[in-house]
Formats: C-alpha cells, sequence, structure tokens
C-alpha cells in the first residue's frame, strides 16, 4: 500500500474508506472516495470503477463455467522407434470340431447344443461322419466336460502349421499358446503368457515380421446338419491381431484368411490415450470376473487382476452375468467360475452343454455392459493384400514337399505374412483444452485490464476488512465493556462520598488516621471495596 501523506490523512483510521481508496492499488478508488464533494467528475469516475468491476466479475464468471465444462481436445502425431513389440495373433480354424474325433457319447451331451441334432439324428449324423452309430446298449458317461471336447476333438496346430518363420528365423508349435475362445480351440503368437519375452521387430516389410502356411484340414469340417445362427459355411482360418493386455474376441473381430491365398497384412501400431472423468469417460480399474462389483460402480474389483481392456470389460460383464444366471462359467470366460460370497447355492466350474450359452446370447442382444474405453491401450491398423497359391510352377514343387496333391493344396493350404509397415507408431492423445493454469492467467488478465489490479491487491483488500473488523466490530465490543466499567466506577464513588458525610468530626484539627478497612465494614466486607475506600 501506499504510504498515507498529509496530517489530516494520518489522523483517520486504517478502517476509513478514504484512506483505504487513497492508498490501494487498485485503479479508480482514489477518484472515487477522494477528498472534496460530491461532483460530476467523481460520479463518472464511480461510474466507470462499476462498470469496470461489473465487466471483470462477468469476464471471470465466464472463464470459471468454461473451465467446469471440462472441455477436451485430442492430438495426432506420428513417432518413429528403432524396435517395436510385435502384436500377438490369434487364429483359429473356422471349423470347432473334427469330424473323426466325434463319439456317441459326444453327440449325446453337446449334439443338440453344438450341431442342433435331436436324438433320433445321431445315427444318420454319425453315418455321414463317416462312423457307425452307436450300440443299442450305449450307455453314456455320467459326467462331460466341454473344455475336454475342444481340447480332443479341436483342431491340432501340430497337423495345420506347415512352415513357420519370424523374422526369417525357423519358429514351431512351442511358440503358440493355446487359448479357449468363442469359436472353441484357437492358437495364440508371441502371447507373453507364463512370463514368456516378448518378441519384437527392428525392421519393417515383409519378412520383418510373422510368415506361416497352413492346412485348414477341409476333409475334417462337420456336415452342415441344419441352419442355425452358429452354422458356418465359409472355410479357412480366422485371425486376430491384438495386443498382449487384450483378449481376443476372435469371433466379431478376426480377418478371414482362405485357403488358396497368401494374405499380406500390413500393420501400423496406434497407442491411444482418452482422459478419465471429468474430462473424458475412460477407466483404468483393474478386471476381476470372479466378484461381482456394486451397484454404484460396474467397473470396481477388490483385488486388481487383469488391466483394463474394453475387450476384458465386456466379456468379464459376460461372465459375471452367466455366473449369477447360470452359477457356472463357460469355457472360454476367465477366472476360476467362483461367485461372490454372498452366493449360498454350489457353483460349478464349467457350465454343461446348452445351459449357459443361450444366457450369453441373451446378454448380448440385450448389451446391458457399459464399458468405457480405456485410459490408455494399444492397437493395429491393418491393410490387406493377397495372391493366389500355389502357381501352376510351384504347385508340383509344393506337392512333392508337403506330400499333398495339387488338387489338396489349392483347397486347403494358405500363407500368412504379418508385418509392420515401418517403424514407427502413431500417437492419438486427449488433452485437457482448458488448464487451470490457463484460468488463473485469464483471470489475471482481465482483472489487469479491467481494475488494474493483481493478486496482491486483493491482499490489500483483505487487510482493509481486518482492519475493518477490529476497529468497527471488536471496537464496538471494547467500547461497551470499557463504559459499563466506568459507570461501575462512579457509583461506588457516589457511595463513598455520602458515607464521609455521616462520619462526626470532635474536633476541627487534623483527622487521625483512618485505619485501611474501617469503613469497609460499614460498607461491605469484600476485598475489592476495601481496596477502593482505601484509595479513596
Amino acid at each position: 500500500m501506499k504510504p498515507t501523506s498529509g496530517p489530516e490523512e494520518a489522523r483517520r483510521p486504517a478502517s476509513d474508506i478514504r484512506v483505504f481508496a487513497s492508498n490501494c492499488s487498485m485503479h479508480g478508488l482514489g477518484h472515487v472516495f477522494g477528498p472534496g464533494s460530491l461532483s460530476l467528475r467523481r460520479g463518472m469516475w464511480a461510474a466507470a470503477v462499476v462498470l469496470s468491476v461489473a465487466t471483470f466479475l462477468y469476464q471471470v464468471a465466464e472463464r470459471v463455467r468454461y473451465y467446469r465444462e471440462f472441455h477436451h481436445q485430442t492430438a495426432l502425431d506420428e513417432r518413429e522407434s528403432h524396435r517395436l513389440v510385435f502384436p500377438a495373433v490369434t487364429l483359429c480354424n473356422i471349423n470347432p470340431l473334427r469330424r473323426s474325433r466325434l463319439t456317441p457319447n459326444d453327440l449325446h451331451w453337446a449334439g443338440s447344443a453344438l450341431l442342433g441334432l435331436d436324438p433320433a439324428e445321431h445315427p444318420a449324423f454319425l453315418r455321414a461322419l463317416g462312423q457307425t452309430p452307436a450300440p443299442p446298449g450305449f450307455m453314456p458317461s455320467p459326467t462331460f466336460d466341454m473344455a475336454q471336447l475342444y481340447a480332443r476333438a479341436g483342431h491340432s496346430l501340430d497337423d495345420m502349421l506347415l512352415d513357420c518363420r519370424f523374422r526369417g528365423e525357423p519358429c514351431g508349435p512351442e511358440n503358440f499358446t493355446m487359448i479357449f475362445t468363442r469359436m472353441g480351440k484357437c492358437y495364440t503368437f508371441n502371447s507373453g503368457a507364463d512370463g514368456a519375452e516378448l518378441l519384437t521387430t527392428t525392421r519393417g516389410g515383409m519378412g520383418n515380421g510373422l510368415d506361416i502356411m497352413l492346412d485348414v484340414q477341409q476333409e475334417e469340417y462337420l456336415p452342415v446338419w441344419r441352419d442355425n445362427e452358429e452354422t458356418p459355411f465359409e472355410v479357412g482360418i480366422r485371425v486376430q491381431i491384438h495386443s498382449q493386455e487384450e483378449p481376443p474376441i476372435i469371433d466379431q473381430l478376426g480377418l478371414g484368411v482362405s485357403p488358396g491365398y497368401q494374405t499380406f497384412v500390413s500393420c501400423q501400431q496406434q497407442q491411444l490415450s482418452f482422459l478419465p472423468p471429468p474430462w473424458g469417460d475412460c477407466s483404468s480399474a483393474s478386471l476381476n470376473p470372479n466378484y461381482e462389483p456394486e451397484p454404484s460402480d460396474p467397473l470396481s474389483s477388490p483385488s486388481p487382476s487383469l488391466p483394463y481392456t474394453l475387450m476384458g470389460c465386456r466379456l468379464a460383464c459376460e461372465t459375471r452375468y452367466v455366473a449369477r444366471k447360470c452359477g457356472c462359467r463357460m469355457m472360454y470366460m476367465p477366472g476360476e467360475g467362483h461367485l461372490p460370497p454372498t452366493r449360498r447355492r454350489p457353483v460349478q466350474e464349467l457350465c454343461p452343454p446348452g445351459q449357459g450359452s443361450p444366457t450369453s446370447h441373451a446378454m448380448l442382444r440385450k448389451d446391458s455392459c457399459a464399458c468405457p474405453n480405456p485410459c490408455a491401450s494399444t492397437r493395429y491398423a491393418k491393410e490387406l493384400s493377397m495372391v493366389r497359391i500355389p502357381s501352376r510352377a510351384a504347385a508340383r514343387f509344393l506337392a512333392r514337399k508337403l506330400n499333398r496333391s495339387e488338387a489338396y493344396i489349392a483347397e486347403n493350404v494358405l500363407a500368412l505374412d504379418i508385418f509392420f509397415e515401418a517403424l514407427n507408431y502413431e500417437t492419438v492423445e486427449q488433452k485437457k483444452a482448458y488448464e487451470m493454469s490457463e484460468l488463473l492467467g485469464d483471470i489475471g488478465g482481465q482483472m489487469g485490464l479491467f481494475i488494474g489490479a493483481s493478486l496482491l491487491t486483493i491482499l490489500e483488500i483483505l487487510d482493509y476488512l481486518c482492519e475493518v473488523f477490529r476497529d468497527k466490530v471488536l471496537g464496538y465490543f471494547w467500547n461497551r465493556r470499557h463504559s459499563q466499567r466506568h459507570s461501575s466506577t462512579n457509583l461506588l464513588q457516589e457511595g463513598l462520598g455520602s458515607h464521609r458525610t455521616q462520619v462526626p468530626h470532635l474536633s476541627l484539627g487534623p483527622r487521625p488516621p483512618t485505619p485501611p478497612c474501617a469503613v469497609t465494614k460499614t460498607l461491605s466486607a469484600s476485598h475489592r471495596t476495601c481496596y477502593l475506600v482505601t484509595r479513596l
């Protein structure tokens, strides 16, 4: 604050508005509350100050309102890298079960659920598979495990994989991990399961990724007996390219690769980053399908288990729904099949054939899972191209190499080449469009523009309010207490004066000294009265 000047201002208290206006660094107050009488000039300055303050407060309210709307912006950038982690590649044969591995016991338990067969149709279906019907005294097994059926009757990678190379080096079935999906028994390359080291690549282009040749084993395909929602009419494999953290949803997101063609898949990595509420709607909560969330928090989990992904959230939601309705889980669902402790009935680990699938399909049709985007995720943009194989010049050579006929190779063999287009990746990042620092900067700019104030001016105003409180409020109570004490002292002095007029004097000479508390006995026995009389 500015130093005071003049004897008149020096005598005024600090709570005087004229003293504050003359010393405050805020522009215009000195012209409004300065010395002198009311004039046109003072009125114009008052109108200008009021208008400036009103405009400043309006601008501040607008900036605060804009900040509370939590806008965001998306930034797209392309960055280079010397080494990229190769994605996980999941592949499934479109045919879920091999016809040569099905038994009458499999048809008894799973024929209706998987193939839509009535029990009376089992003998005819077995004949279509090239097998003999069940004998008259056939007795099915007391229990049945769907996972064991797919593990035994699903296509084996040892039989399908004809050739495998990664970055020119040989690979084999040991580099793949078996996984169950809605399509049955599938295999994932570079899954990173069980702590395995993730494979990387240092160059882009063909020959610097995964090159495989597969036999789809079309002779093992099940005959189409009846048309239903899950009846496959095509031949080939499904391929999904995804990050290691994301579970494969290959029945919905998989690419189709047909035999008789070599398919080239050029990939580019994309790293996505989204903002949490209130700027966005992403989530980074861990997923645990073994427990039900609270109704108020559909994504909460008691213990972290899996990193949050969009597909993982939907799969966990489906798992919880089937567990609540059926008390079991499907073979492709994660977790151990346990329900929350609040469930009292016993829980089976895997659903019997035909029990969980209708419930799962009903939930998917209702789309009752509300899963936000993950706050951080990795996806892969893909471009496909294909050529026919084998050529006429190479057909005989491949027939000798694979020990298959040329017709068989044309109908069953495919080649797949997956690689990075280049060692660069895209970043898609959501950023806050309006930060707190920008809000404070705008408020400071508006404050300096309209009223010529700063943060120190606010401190001056607070200091002035403290002075007003001390002088007006505390001073009022102080003066009131002092006046009450002064009035009681005056009453006591008047009482002492009247008593002295009643004491007789025996002589006109000097009055002998009165004992300190002689008058106290006639007035009061309190020490305070004795003290006052003595002083008087």
